[in-house]
């Protein structure tokens, strides 16, 4: 089940490179995640909380931005696989299998990156622009991101 929260966490990271991290730290802060007594117990400080937030603010803002990149090019995709595998090594720290966690999160940010893009592609196509795909795909960021790591509670 936890490797499957970390892949779900990854995808996650995938849509929103910064929404994930910020609802690993808020479930830690609010005791959901138990990261205490592992190497990522700096997760649930109020100052990662808090810099996670602010990030993930900001990714949601300029997402909107006409001059927005691709998440497909090589630095933006990295930065997504970076994150999903760290948000997934967290949550596989709960139990004791961070690298498990790590491999799952790098792959659910893969699925997420890839099968995001062409979904927003398609979205947009549909509603004739990329505001309404992009509000979609926030909500579904931020819900499922939070509704992870209430599972792992």
């Amino acid at each position: 089940m936890l490797y499957i929260l970390a892949l779900l966490i990854g995808v996650v990271a995938g849509l929103r490179a910064m929404t994930a991290p910020a609802a690993v730290a808020w479930g830690a802060w609010l005791g959901w995640l138990p990261v205490a007594g592992t190497w990522a117990s700096f997760m649930g400080h109020w100052i990662t909380v808090g810099i996670f937030t602010i990030l993930a603010i900001v990714e949601l803002v300029t997402d909107q931005l006409p001059s927005t990149p691709s998440r497909k090019v090589p630095q933006q995709f990295g930065a997504r696989l970076a994150v999903g595998a760290f948000t997934g090594a967290v949550i596989g720290a709960t139990g004791g299998a961070t690298v498990g966690g790590l491999i799952a999160g790098a792959i659910g940010a893969v699925i997420g990156t890839l099968g995001g893009a062409e979904l927003r592609k398609r979205l947009a196509l549909a509603f004739g622009k990329d505001q309404p795909a992009a509000f979609i795909e926030d909500a579904v960021a931020i819900v499922g991101g939070l509704l992870i790591v209430a599972a792992v509670a």
